[in-house]
C-alpha cells in the first residue's frame, strides 16, 4: 500500500477497500476522534482538576496556618493567665491608701530594730502612675556598718514592696553626736507603693481628661 492510493478512494465504496487501506483509515479515524476529544472534551477538564488541586493545596495551606494559629493561641492564652496569677501576687504586695502608715511604720521599725538612730525621715509627695502610686521617702540613718547592712535586709524582707535608692554611706561627722568613733551616716531615698484603687483610678482618669480639653 502505497501513499497514492490514498488520492483516489471513493469514500461511497469504503467497504471493498483492501483491509489495509481501511486498517489505516480508521487508525486515522481514531487518531482524529482522539485529537478531538482532547481538545474539546478533555482538555477543558484537565484545566479545571488543575484549578481545582491548586484551589484545595491553598486550602491545605490556610488551614495549615489557622491550625498553627490555634496553637499559638493557646499558648498565648496560658502565657496570659500565667501573667495575670504573677501580677495579681505582685498587686498583692502593694498596700492599698488605708496601710500606707502601717508600712511606713514597719520601715521605721526595720531600722530602730537594729539599733539605728535615725536623723531624718521624711515622707514625700506621691508620684502617680496608671494604676499605683509611688511613695518615695528621704532617710537618714546613724548606725554600725553591719547594722546598716542588717536594715536593708529586713527591709527587703518586708512583705510589701520597698526599694532603696541613691544609697549614700560616709562617716559620721562631729555634728552627728555619734556615741562611737565607728559610726556611718546612710542616706537614701526609700521608695514604697501601692495600688490605686477604682475610684482613684476613675477621678484621675477624669482630671487627665479635663487637663487634655484645656
Amino acid at each position: 500500500m502505497q501513499l497514492s492510493d490514498f488520492n483516489n478512494i471513493d469514500l461511497k465504496n469504503a467497504g471493498n477497500l483492501p483491509v489495509p487501506m481501511k486498517a489505516a483509515l480508521l487508525a486515522i479515524l481514531a487518531a482524529a476522534l482522539l485529537l478531538l476529544g482532547y481538545l474539546f472534551l478533555l482538555n477543558p477538564n484537565l484545566k479545571e482538576l488543575k484549578a481545582e488541586k491548586e484551589k484545595e493545596q491553598g486550602l491545605r495551606d490556610e488551614y495549615l496556618a489557622k491550625k498553627v494559629q490555634a496553637l499559638r493561641m493557646s499558648a498565648y492564652e496560658q502565657q496570659v493567665v500565667e501573667i495575670q496569677h504573677t501580677f495579681g501576687t505582685l498587686l498583692k504586695q502593694l498596700p492599698d491608701k488605708s496601710e500606707m502608715d502601717g508600712l511606713l511604720t514597719d520601715i521605721n521599725q526595720a531600722g530602730l530594730s537594729q539599733g539605728l538612730s535615725f536623723e531624718g525621715f521624711v515622707p514625700l509627695p506621691e508620684i502617680f502612675a496608671e494604676f499605683y502610686a509611688e511613695k518615695p521617702i528621704n532617710i537618714k540613718v546613724l548606725g554600725h556598718y553591719h547594722d546598716l547592712g542588717a536594715f536593708v535586709t529586713e527591709v527587703a524582707k518586708l512583705s510589701r514592696i520597698v526599694t532603696l535608692h541613691n544609697l549614700h554611706i560616709q562617716p559620721a561627722g562631729k555634728d552627728d553626736k555619734q556615741p562611737h568613733k565607728d559610726m556611718l551616716v546612710m542616706e537614701a531615698v526609700a521608695k514604697t507603693y501601692r495600688y490605686l484603687d477604682a475610684e482613684e483610678v476613675a477621678a484621675r482618669k477624669a482630671l487627665e481628661s479635663k487637663a487634655a480639653k484645656k
